[in-house]
């Protein structure tokens, strides 16, 4: 068994932090960095990290999270949020695509009509569920980067978005929480982390055709 997989049988969704461990800044650098790097469709990123270092907004966030402790028992709580996508948002990515491989314009442009046409075409609704699935697929990275690193996480859902945006402000940077990944180091109390996993035989989820 590759280390890799080891260390997806040793990640579980940690209920009790150590809260008296905390992580470096190096660590939640790299954190940061995979989240930046995460794929997205069509590359356009539509999606921003807020990463909380500081055990007394992560009390305020306590009640906001139904009582769950791990947002204020983990070393750090990432909160990945959504950024709204239309026409200007979209220009300014293949601008950025001009800059940093140096594309012509007149390679780039039908690729600018085609995704301004589509976003310009979608109901806002349509919008944010797109991006709320790109999310999805970041806190995906960021799960399995912190496995790979040992470090503990815990993906949550349940918490009241508009509670967290007011808190960090999120309106007035055009951002919406979309979900929540508090980080660092389980307690050596917490029963969860040696029970054996639950899932289907390898064969029953996965087919392979040859």
């Amino acid at each position: 068994m590759t280390k890799s997989i080891e260390n997806l049988k040793w990640r579980y969704a940690t209920k009790n932090f150590d809260p008296n461990r905390s992580m470096t800044t190096e660590q939640l650098e790299m954190l940061a960095a995979a989240f930046n790097l995460t794929a997205t469709s069509y590359g356009l990123q539509p999606c921003r990290l807020m990463v909380v270092h500081n055990k007394e907004m992560q009390e305020k966030m306590v009640p906001m999270a139904f009582g769950q402790r791990q947002v204020v028992d983990a070393a750090a709580v990432l909160i990945i949020c959504t950024t709204a996508v239309d026409q200007d948002y979209v220009r300014q990515y293949f601008n950025r695509v001009k800059d940093v491989r140096d594309t012509s314009d007149e390679v780039l442009q039908p690729f600018v009509d085609q995704l301004t046409d589509k976003f310009d075409n979608m109901a806002v609704e349509e919008v944010e569920q797109w991006a709320r699935n790109q999310a999805y697929i970041t806190l995906g990275t960021l799960m399995n980067v912190c496995a790979q690193e040992q470090i503990d996480s815990c993906p949550m859902e349940g918490f009241l978005p508009q509670k967290i945006d007011e808190l960090l402000d999120l309106p007035n940077k055009n951002l919406k929480s979309v979900l929540m990944l508090p980080v660092g180091h389980r307690s050596p109390d917490d029963p969860f982390a040696s029970m054996k996993k639950v899932r289907l035989p390898l064969e029953q989820s996965v087919e392979f055709i040859s």
